[in-house]
């Protein structure tokens, strides 16, 4: 990829700003092993993720990003708290032609720091003042309060787990909720398959399906025919709570006003309590470092179309082509401090900007 010299001052000016926030440079290798990537990024990237085999190192990929790299080594030895910030291309293949490129230089800083609410401000806040005067749209949104929401339904941990698997697939999380409240019948494939299950034709399936079942043993093909047979029989959520989860998602409001919302409808969804408290809690945050969120729009379903390890506050700012990627984004990712950090965790935010963009709404 060839860098102009426009995008590397740019770049520059984002190092240079995240190091005198209090940011330690890192780097991370260009080939990654892939096998503990790209079980954390998600579906998109692994779709996307340029994967090689090396002879001696295994499967490896292209770095889709810097934030799993830089956590696996902030867990093995860093202190608390910490501050990173790097510079350096990432790699992601495109399904078509257009604004989103496959090569790209990106800039980012990451804050591990077990004061959750200020972190949070902080980041948004740097983020916002390094955009100013361009133009951008800013948006946030919280992931934590829509798992929280799962977690308090009023029906199987099979329904609530495939929920939560699905939150960072909207078009399908929609059609599992649709399909869970009544509004949806099933597929006809899957109808069909359950009509045999229910006539005892588990052996019929399995001699169709031949000696070749995937990695299965036929064990557990019938301990899933069962699952299938239990969830088929399990009763829809309640009108009442599906109208509470089809308003959650589709909650898009100036983030006061949507505080006010979700305060409304928090004692029919007591389990959202917390996550409430935390947003209350950022947004006075963000007041106290200037951030006007009486005006910062807020969406609930923000997020859940990016990277699957955020868990929580997240954020972008968008210029006016709705296609292009965001100029800047981030959020948090609790959860992934926990899985690598064997055994301990800390609450970790971040973000990256794309300096070309940024370059390039500047006109330079």
């Amino acid at each position: 990829m060839t860098i102009t010299p426009e995008t590397r001052a740019e770049a520059e000016r984002l190092f240079a700003a995240f190091r005198a926030a209090g940011a330690v440079p890192v780097e991370a290798d260009v080939l990654q092993p892939a096998e503990i990537l790209l079980d954390l990024y998600g579906e998109d990237i692994r779709a996307r993720a340029y994967v090689t085999q090396d002879p001696l190192r295994g499967e490896m990929v292209l770095r889709p990003d810097f934030t799993v790299p830089v956590v696996q080594a902030h867990m093995q030895d860093g202190a608390e708290p910490a501050r990173y910030c790097y510079m350096g291309e990432v790699f992601r293949k495109q399904d078509h032609l257009g604004p989103r490129a496959s090569e790209y230089l990106q800039v980012g800083f990451e804050v591990f720091d077990r004061d959750a609410v200020a972190a949070d401000a902080e980041v948004f806040a740097l983020f916002s003042e390094l955009v100013q005067g361009l133009g951008l749209r800013p948006l946030i949104g919280d992931i934590g309060i829509l798992l929280a929401a799962i977690e308090g339904l009023t029906t199987t941990a099979r329904r609530k787990a495939a929920l939560r698997r699905h939150v960072w697939r909207p078009r399908r999380f929609r059609a599992l909720l649709d399909r869970f409240t009544g509004r949806a019948a099933l597929p006809p494939a899957r109808a069909a398959l359950l009509d045999r299950l229910k006539s005892n034709d588990l052996k019929g399936l399995l001699d169709d399906a031949g000696p070749q079942i995937g990695l299965r043993s036929e064990a557990e093909v019938a301990a899933r025919a069962q699952a299938l047979l239990e969830d088929a029989e399990t009763a829809p959520i309640a009108a009442p709570e599906a109208a509470l989860m089809y308003d959650l998602i589709g909650l898009a409001a100036p983030a006061d006003a949507a505080l006010h919302h979700l305060r409304g409808i928090q004692p029919l969804m007591p389990t959202i309590s917390g996550a409430v408290d935390r947003f209350e809690a950022r947004l006075a945050a963000l007041r106290a470092r200037g951030i006007d969120t009486a005006t910062l729009p807020f969406e609930a379903s923000h997020g859940r179309s990016t990277l699957e390890y955020y868990d929580g506050f997240v954020f972008s700012f968008q210029g006016l082509d709705a296609d292009a990627p965001p100029v800047a984004s981030g959020g948090r990712y609790d959860a992934l401090t926990a899985i690598l950090g064997q055994g301990r965790s800390i609450p970790a935010v971040g973000g990256i900007l794309r300096p070309a963009l940024l370059a390039a709404l500047k006109g330079v």
